[in-house]
């Protein structure tokens, strides 16, 4: 079978499959399936636009009490007055995923007025290359955001988590661009890889330590012969950070007793037609979306430290 075969096949088992889900997403779920209610609190960083705002949008059609937050407070403002126009219970905050003093007082602000949340989305995110573009200049603000904001929002998160016997959830929006062993964008340094790939002494620590040697390598210019990522190096590696850091986490949490549980996963929302992909995506922002509801409300939840698209689990 020549590569244009084999193109064509993988196109139509991905729209085969955007059907399926399409059809799945609108049978409503059944009320006795229904663990949430408009009590339950949802917050989603990042959520001024794009994946963020229909992943709010969402979850506020399914009844929740949704926290939008963004980092700008005029955008994030307009965005939550859209959603509460629709009739959907929707709150803004203004947050920083990359600032500590932002986090504490919005830590502080969920406390005072709700007592705690449910549910987490890490979307907030950061992409300067567009394209086939692979510049590291902003490499600092693209690892800060991505990863190591991601790591700040689920540590401040877990102390909010109230109990339910459900479970409460985190869902980080990651990148298929951040597999370990992706064909075309894996980690090419063979001890790197092992040393990511091995779940049981991944540690946090390790994945900083992988994180701060790229951007000491960017800093002296030695990076494009450091077995990296080839495309989007920067923003592929700081998604590769947040999968390796959804095992970690979700190892730690694993004891947790019944009514206490927190699941942990991350997922790969496609190539979306957003600002960040440069409106080139492919797949709709509601499509995006999807995989992250799925994990927020998903009836008998037992999966955590895993990674999914399209409502299907995804190797690291």
């Amino acid at each position: 079978m020549d590569k244009t075969d084999k193109r064509e096949r993988a196109k139509e088992r991905r729209e085969k499959r955007r059907q399926e889900i399409s059809l799945i997403r609108s049978i409503p779920y059944s009320d006795h399936q229904r663990w949430w209610s408009a009590d339950t609190i949802a917050v989603v960083t990042g959520a001024n636009r794009g994946i963020g705002f229909e992943i709010a949008h969402q979850l506020g059609l399914h009844g929740l009490t949704v926290v939008l937050t963004s980092r700008e407070t005029a955008v994030g403002e307009e965005a939550a007055k859209v959603l509460q126009e629709g009739g959907l219970k929707v709150v803004f905050h203004q947050l920083d995923v990359i600032d500590h003093e932002s986090i504490n007082s919005f830590c502080t602000w969920i406390k005072e007025n709700y007592g705690g949340i449910d549910i987490l989305i890490n979307n907030a995110g950061f992409n300067h290359n567009v394209g086939s573009e692979n510049s590291v200049e902003f490499a600092e603000k693209v690892i800060a955001t991505n990863y190591f904001g991601t790591k700040y929002m689920v540590k401040a998160a877990i102390p909010l988590m109230r109990r339910n016997n459900a479970g409460a959830r985190i869902v980080s929006v990651s990148s298929r661009l951040g597999r370990l062993n992706g064909r075309k964008n894996r980690i090419s340094n063979d001890e790197l890889r092992q040393q990511l790939e091995d779940v049981d002494s991944l540690s946090e620590d390790k994945v900083d330590a992988v994180v701060n040697k790229f951007l000491g390598q960017v800093k002296d210019g030695s990076w494009t012969s450091g077995g990296w990522p080839q495309n989007n190096t920067d923003y592929s590696l700081s998604k590769l950070a947040v999968n390796a850091y959804t095992r970690v986490v979700a190892r730690e949490l694993s004891g947790r007793p019944e009514g206490e549980k927190i699941y942990i996963n991350c997922y790969c929302p496609g190539w979306v037609k957003t600002a960040m992909t440069g409106w080139a995506g492919q797949v709709t922002t509601e499509e995006g979306a999807d995989t992250a509801i799925w994990l927020s409300l998903l009836p008998d939840m037992r999966i955590s430290g895993k990674f999914f698209a399209e409502r299907r689990e995804i190797h690291f």
